[in-house]
Parts: structure tokens; C-alpha cells; sequence
């Protein structure tokens, strides 16, 4: 139960601030709301102010912000209402939808900015080096300071960490810093039997304590670190390097991440909160990026059209693109099916 009240909550805060950063740009821009709602499925709870119906539904995944006109079958004529959604100006449109993505990138700012503030930071600074791993072989020592991996600049261990476990054994060119002087080599991780991937043998247990405006700086290395680990799981993904038992939809992450980190911390209130917000962080980037993929449905889709509509001087025909985005959702059902039964399967045959 208590699982699946973090979950709702943490979702809820994802999906609310996209929806909200789509809700307040059609505001501003004189775009009329039909609907703000807040899950999927049948009305829990719903009233109506003004021109919109506020929603709360029954499956806490997901959300909508509806806007007059938007589903893609009305031209605009004088027929359309002032407050249509084909009737703003696309700079307006394109202000709208992108809000949506940008607003998750401002949510999992702040509560970066918190959650730094809540704990001390690790930088990418070696204290252990294991006997016979990697790291040893590769000439690493305690003290090195990782300045970066494969060309990608570091600013925190746990990049670092991310990066390691990423790798399936491919060879990294690392740069770090010793004694003031950069130097280079080459690390190739060692499989460990114990932790079934592959490693490169280091630790940090060295903390850096914030003062000032530090804070600021490194609330942007943690979003940075969320952005970076985001696309690198993409481009996994694309090339088959993640198995089915890597990707998990809802049901997994409230289970595998959600609750597997409450089980882990519920012992300490103060780790739990910091382990909370870090999902929610990494949650709302995950969105903001996915839905600013070019692909049909998404917020990236539509601004496809929109950005096209600039170029052209005149948008697309509004039947077409309502073809494209609806055949690109029926994709995404069926995606969705595809990924909840893979999510009991990775539960219950685990």
C-alpha cells in the first residue's frame, strides 16, 4: 500500500507539472482549456470552471491537457472559435506544446536544488581502487579526479556510476587529473561474477560539503547527469543493447524502483525523502526528453508540424496530420499493452 501511494505521488507530480506547463502557456496565449485531467480512464472526481473541466481519473499514469479544436479535423475558418488551438498563432502553438517538456525540465531543477541541499555531493574523485580490477590495471589511483569518459565531461561520481553501469565491457578512454596534471588512459571493465555486470573497480566515499550558491551549480550537474544517462539508455535501447528485462513501464517502476528504494530506506525517513525526490527528478527528465522525441502523439511529433507550418508559411492539412498523430497513438496502445505485460513478467518470473 504505502508503495503505491509513492508511486501515486510521484507520478501525480510528473504528469501534473507537464500538464500545468501546457495549461498555463494556453492561458497566457489565449488558447481555450477544454479539459485538464489528471490520469487515465473513467472520472473519479470532476468539476468544471469556466470554460474547463478539471478531471482526476482512476488510473494514476498519465494525463491531458485538452485545448478547443486540437484533434486535428477542424481548418481553421470562421466556424472556430477565437480561443482555438488552430486559430493561435504557431509561435503561440509551439510556446504551448513545448511547455509541457520544459516544465519537467524546471521541475526536476528544483527539486535537484533541494535534494542537494538535503545532502552532500560527490565528486568524481577516487578513494578505493580494488585489487586486480580495471581501474588498477588501467594505471588509476585514489585521489585521480575523473575529468571525463569517452570524450563526455564529468562533474559528479555518480555520472561516473551511471557510466559504469551502462557498459557491457567496451573499452573507455578516460582523462583524469592527478596532482594538477590531466593525463590519459585506457579502462576496459572486468566482468564481476558477484554483481553479474561488468565493473571498473573504483569507489568515492568522499563528500563535499556545499556553501553559498553551490547549490545552484550542482543542481544543474544532477539534471545534466539525468539528460546524459536518459539518451545513453535511448541509444542502448536502439541499438538492442537493453534486454526486456531492462524496460519497465509503470508497473515496474512502482515496483522494482519505487518499492524496491522504500524497502531499502523506510528504516531512514531522511534517505527515503532524498530517494524519492532523486526519482522524481529522473522521472520528469525522462519525460520532458521522451515527449520532445520527434514521433507521432508526442509533444516532439507535433512540433514537427508546427516547426514545418513556419518553414512552409501555411500549416498542413489538419485531416493529414490528424492521421499521422492517431496512427502514432494506436502505436503507443499497443506499446503499452507490450510493456505492461512485460512488467508482471519481469515480476512475477524474476
Amino acid at each position: 500500500m504505502v508503495t503505491l501511494l509513492l508511486f501515486i505521488l510521484i507520478f501525480g507530480v510528473v504528469v501534473i507539472s507537464h500538464e500545468f506547463g501546457h495549461f498555463l502557456l494556453a492561458k497566457v496565449n489565449g488558447i481555450h482549456v477544454v479539459e485538464f485531467s489528471i490520469g487515465m480512464g473513467p472520472n473519479l472526481i470532476s468539476f468544471r470552471k469556466g470554460e474547463t473541466k478539471y478531471s482526476l481519473k482512476l488510473l494514476p499514469i498519465g494525463g491531458a491537457c485538452m485545448f478547443e479544436g486540437e484533434d486535428g479535423l477542424e481548418r481553421k475558418d470562421e466556424e472556430a472559435g477565437e480561443g482555438a488551438f488552430p486559430n493561435a498563432s504557431v509561435w503561440a502553438r509551439i510556446s504551448t506544446v513545448a511547455a509541457g517538456p520544459i516544465f519537467n525540465f524546471i521541475l526536476a531543477y528544483i527539486v535537484a536544488l533541494v535534494m542537494v541541499n538535503l545532502i552532500v555531493v560527490q565528486e568524481p574523485v577516487i578513494s578505493e581502487v580494488t585489487k586486480g580490477s580495471a581501474a588498477m590495471e588501467a594505471g588509476l589511483h585514489p585521489g585521480d579526479r575523473i575529468i571525463s569518459l569517452n570524450g563526455g565531461r564529468v562533474y559528479l561520481y555518480q555520472e561516473l556510476s551511471t557510466f559504469n553501469q551502462l557498459n557491457k565491457g567496451e573499452e573507455v578512454e578516460v582523462v583524469y587529473e592527478r596532482d594538477g596534471q590531466r593525463q590519459n588512459t585506457i579502462l576496459t571493465p572486468k566482468f564481476d561474477e558477484t554483481y553479474g555486470r561488468y565493473m571498473f573497480g573504483i569507489a568515492n566515499t568522499q563528500w563535499v560539503e556545499l556553501k553559498g550558491l553551490d547549490g545552484l551549480k550542482y543542481a544543474w550537474y544532477e539534471v545534466r547527469a539525468g539528460v546524459i544517462s536518459t539518451y545513453q539508455s535511448l541509444g542502448m535501447l536502439l541499438k538492442g543493447k537493453v534486454s526486456r528485462k531492462d524496460v519497465a513501464g509503470p508497473v515496474g517502476i512502482a515496483v522494482n524502483v519505487v518499492g524496491k528504494t522504500y524497502e531499502q530506506t523506510k528504516e531512514s525517513g531522511w534517505d527515503l525523502l532524498v530517494n524519492m525526490m532523486n526519482i522524481v527528478m529522473l522521472l520528469s527528465v525522462n519525460l520532458g526528453i521522451l515527449n520532445l522525441l520527434p514521433i507521432p502523439a508526442l509533444d516532439g511529433g507535433r512540433l514537427v508540424f508546427l516547426l514545418i507550418e513556419v518553414i512552409r508559411g501555411k500549416p498542413i492539412p489538419p485531416e493529414k496530420e490528424g492521421i499521422v498523430h492517431f496512427i502514432g497513438l494506436m502505436f503507443f496502445m499497443i506499446l503499452m499493452v507490450f510493456i505492461f505485460f512485460n512488467d508482471l513478467s519481469n515480476i512475477f518470473m524474476s
